[in-house]
């Protein structure tokens, strides 16, 4: 009698997937929470509790179902630690005759599962996650031949193939991008629709770890956990969103104000990224949304949140595994530095990196322009590691799974692909922080000072960075105006600003 063994990974909690349409006594799924997926980054403790947390209501929901299966808890003692000693003892012990697993979505898990298959003395196969709009290859066979990347040229081509936000081959409205409508400061007296929250009690899941030397960063109320861990919660907050934030969404998607972590972002990469909901769902749950409340809701708004699941979240899925595993060494800029022992506690004098950091710490989550310009920007100036920030990332954010994470860290944010994701450095001073956020007023530092003990460090950084790395930028076309201002300034200008900057990074840990 043949009897197979399904692996559902910790990030395939996707209870639409073909393999759940039908009972079968004979396939038995298994699930495991295991040290070699809490251990490779130093994860914040809201991410390893929300995992299980999550992983467990999907067992539970598919027991109720009357499928087979086998969940391995962290402490069981005959939980061997990894997926590959696991199956083969299951194996050994159940007698099954066939492994089968979704592709994984990280290379590191790929590689195991591949190695495991072929050293496996039984038959096996792999089938899709049914989750994304794109194959892994998809961005590889779309950009055969070409040199460069381009977002918006995939973001294009996706939204014909899906006929998403179309009238037949052209965008609805004639326009298929309002980016440039999406970059709106939060107005001053303005208070933002307090963010759904969920009160998860996830405090035996965190007993369980707490009985464990696994390192984790970061604070947690396990009583009120705020994160959604099954699908019906994910569907919730996706209802909330589209009734309470989508429309302001897309101007203020760039804002940054203190003490408000939530703003009019939607919250739901970790649920996607759990496959707890679909990017199709969510699709077109907003279009139907915005089609209902057309004056409510303007496009730009709907475009703007469309643009990043269809277009920037599938194009750094396929960049990931076309450059894979390449990527994850590159840098371009040769960083070296260390990061700052404040980015693990929010201790700094910096009002921008202390709000970031300390929302990191306390909900494992930033959004896009908190995590590009504020931390990763400080990061890139400062000349950090790349492998030190990339850690740094994949640890802290609830949402961080290495093919999303690696590629916005790595690419878009430090530069160190040489620019294979962005066509520049995303790196400014304290005109641009000031321009999207409140942070410079009540600062320390002075954003308007450029040197001196109160200077704001983003502004002798930022010049520094271009003086230093000017032999690896100068012939770059969209950041050449920079180093005409460079060149144009006076040499006492420049070397005060060189000296300041010196100053600051010897003194890093201080700022």
């Amino acid at each position: 009698m043949s009897k197979t063994v399904r692996l559902i990974l910790g990030d395939q909690l996707n209870s639409n997937h073909s393999w759940f349409k039908t009972t079968d006594d004979s396939v038995t799924y298994v699930m495991m929470e295991i040290r070699s997926e809490t251990d490779y980054a130093k994860h914040h403790i809201q991410k390893v509790v929300g995992f299980f947390a999550a992983m467990q209501a999907f067992y539970f929901d598919l027991k109720a179902k009357k499928h087979q299966l086998i969940y391995m808890y962290l402490n069981d003692e005959d939980n061997l630690q990894s997926f590959d000693r696991n199956i083969k003892s299951l194996i050994s012990k159940h007698k099954f005759t066939h492994f089968e697993y979704q592709l994984p979505d990280e290379f590191r898990v790929d590689e195991v599962l591949k190695e495991l298959c072929k050293s496996s003395e039984i038959s096996s196969s792999v089938i899709d996650s049914e989750h994304f709009f794109t194959s892994r290859n998809e961005l590889e066979h779309f950009f055969e031949g070409k040199k460069t990347f381009v977002m918006e040229n995939f973001y294009r081509m996706l939204r014909k193939k899906h006929d998403v936000l179309m009238e037949g081959d052209q965008p609805l409205t004639g326009k298929w991008n309002y980016d440039s409508e999406n970059r709106k400061k939060l107005p001053k007296n303005h208070k933002p629709t307090p963010p759904l929250v969920f009160s998860n009690d996830v405090s035996k899941v965190l007993e369980q770890i707490n009985t464990t030397d696994i390192k984790t960063i970061g604070n947690i109320d396990a009583v009120n956990f705020v994160w959604p861990i099954n699908r019906a919660q994910s569907l919730q907050l996706l209802d909330f969103f589209l009734a309470e934030c989508l429309h302001l969404f897309g101007s203020f998607q760039d804002a940054m104000t203190p003490n408000e972590w939530s703003l009019y972002h939607s919250r739901l990469s970790f649920s996607m990224n759990l496959k707890m909901i679909s990017p199709q769902e969510v699709i077109d749950k907003a279009m139907k949304e915005w089609e209902s409340r057309p004056n409510e809701i303007e496009y730009n708004q709907l475009e703007g949140f469309v643009r990043q699941i269809i277009g920037w979240r599938e194009y750094m899925r396929g960049i990931y595994w076309l450059k894979m595993p390449e990527y994850s060494s590159m840098n371009f800029f040769n960083n070296q530095e260390k990061l700052p022992d404040w980015f693990w506690t929010g201790n700094t004098k910096m009002n921008c990196l202390k709000d970031a950091i300390n929302q990191s710490l306390n909900f494992a989550y930033a959004h896009h322009i908190q995590r590009l310009m504020i931390t990763g920007n400080f990061a890139l100036l400062a000349g950090i590691d790349p492998d030190e920030i990339d850690a740094w990332y994949l640890g802290i954010y609830i949402d961080a799974i290495e093919w999303v994470e690696i590629t916005n860290t790595r690419g878009m944010s430090q530069f160190a692909d040489g620019g294979i994701v962005g066509t520049k450095p995303y790196v400014s001073s304290a005109a641009y922080i000031d321009k999207m956020s409140h942070y410079c007023g009540s600062c320390f530092y002075k954003k308007e000072l450029k040197t001196g003990g109160k200077s704001c460090p983003f502004n002798s950084l930022y010049w520094n960075f271009y003086d230093k790395n000017e032999g690896k930028l100068a012939k770059n076309p969209r950041i050449g105006m920079m180093y005409n201002v460079w060149r144009k300034m006076k040499p006492e200008a420049k070397v005060a600003l060189l000296e300041q900057a010196d100053y600051y990074l010897k003194k890093i840990n201080e700022l």
